[in-house]
């Protein structure tokens, strides 16, 4: 079901996944880079969208949690929430049953708490446990999820270990993104049991679906000459959406704040999930690997091996297919460094992170914004190629970063 809109008839079970296709009921309503041919939907590719739907076993505390609830597997918690997520319209219906949207959807109502409490290392209640949730569908490897807040849907997550640095850095970034008016998702940070959590808002509604850009890469096939820049540059202009805009910024932001994760299944586009229109590039969220969030103080100020994705293998090659950087007055960056120390100023962050740390983070920032600055002034064109491209196979690699 595609929220209320009948798309396919299947068979599937909690171990294997859809084992049988019996009938398509509307094509274009599909999960995107779903191949469809002679009205047969490609099961293997339907399976892997299923599959990504699930928690990564590569998440911080999940076969702990899974041991806990007594399952073997993250692929069983899918059919016992119906699919549902936070981030799209789809989810299961049983044959034979009454089951609405309306009435089930995690954004009109509430949902329990039980997973999510297990995934943060709590014991399973006593009694009936409930696997209502929208934690089921959470991708990422990082400890998270998805909290109640006043009435708002808000995903909380956690850090790594030494220096739980990731939701400092959410805050970091949206605030630089705040001032140079790209589209974001504003972080917070939350304390509980003296561990540091970053929160914010659920950005998808009850009307839209998020759409990975991994997804967008299935909707044509690369050529080997094209670069993976200009391939999804292409294929959302084939969707009738121009993202080198958005790209621009988020190829910015992630070269001043030295992003590592910036893999294909944390930005994409926004759409009506009824009328299938495109709403244009989603707001950027998901930052927090970045500023050398696992490096050493003298590590962050050398800046030795940091990893680029999504386009290219460097930031600085990365830098080279922004289009134009005439949108950005470095004037209101000059106080970056100040408003970096400003978040780290909590006497509960001394438990994981120090004053050379900070130092660290701050020198080198300022350093990425001034070369950035010279670079943008020289107002050149580069011709775009293949050269340096990421070349990982990026739905099984970054499925689970």
């Amino acid at each position: 079901m595609h929220k209320n809109i009948p798309v396919i008839k299947m068979e599937l079970t909690e171990a294997d996944g859809i084992t049988k296709i019996l009938d398509l009921y509307a094509p274009e309503h599909l999960p995107i880079g779903i191949p469809v041919k002679k009205n047969t939907v490609d099961k293997k590719a339907l399976n892997m969208w299923w599959a990504d739907r699930s928690i990564p076993s590569s998440r911080s505390g999940v076969q702990e949690a899974l041991n806990e609830i007594g399952l073997a597997d993250t692929k069983m918690l899918l059919v016992r929430s119906f699919g549902l997520s936070l981030s799209d319209q789809y989810w299961i219906k049983p044959d034979g049953t009454d089951l609405e949207w309306k009435r089930i959807n995690f954004f009109d109502n509430a949902f329990s708490d039980d997973i999510g409490n297990v995934l943060f290392g709590l014991k399973k209640r006593e009694g009936n446990f409930d696997f209502s949730s929208p934690d089921n569908t959470s991708d990422g490897c990082l400890k998270k999820r998805w909290k109640i807040i006043d009435g708002r849907r808000c995903l909380l997550k956690g850090g790594s270990n030494p220096f739980r640095q990731q939701p400092f850095n959410e805050v970091i970034a949206s605030n630089i993104m705040e001032k140079l008016g790209i589209p974001h998702i504003p972080y917070t940070i939350l304390w509980d049991d003296d561990m540091p959590y970053s929160v914010c808002e659920d950005f998808v509604t009850k009307d839209m679906d998020l759409v990975s850009a991994w997804r967008i890469f299935q909707t044509r096939k690369k050529k080997n000459d094209v670069s993976v820049y200009q391939h999804y540059v292409n294929c959302c202009l084939e969707l009738g959406v121009n993202v080198v805009p958005a790209l621009d910024q988020m190829i910015v932001i992630d070269y001043i704040i030295a992003n590592e994760d910036r893999h294909l299944n944390n930005f994409g586009l926004l759409r009506n999930a009824e009328t299938l229109q495109w709403l244009g590039a989603s707001p950027i969220f998901d930052s927090g690997s970045s500023l050398g969030y696992n490096k050493v103080p003298f590590d962050i100020l050398k800046e030795r091996e940091i990893i680029c994705k999504p386009f290219k293998k460097s930031h600085d090659e990365q830098l080279k297919l922004v289009s134009s950087f005439d949108w950005i007055d470095f004037r209101l960056l000059q106080d970056t460094g100040k408003k970096i120390r400003r978040v780290f100023d909590d006497q509960r962050i001394s438990n994981f992170i120090d004053q050379k740390r900070i130092d660290a983070i701050v020198q080198s920032t300022e350093q990425r914004i001034q070369k950035l600055q010279t670079f943008a002034a020289q107002k050149k064109t580069y011709f775009i190629t293949t050269e340096n491209d990421v070349t990982e196979n990026v739905a099984d690699d970054y499925r689970n970063l």
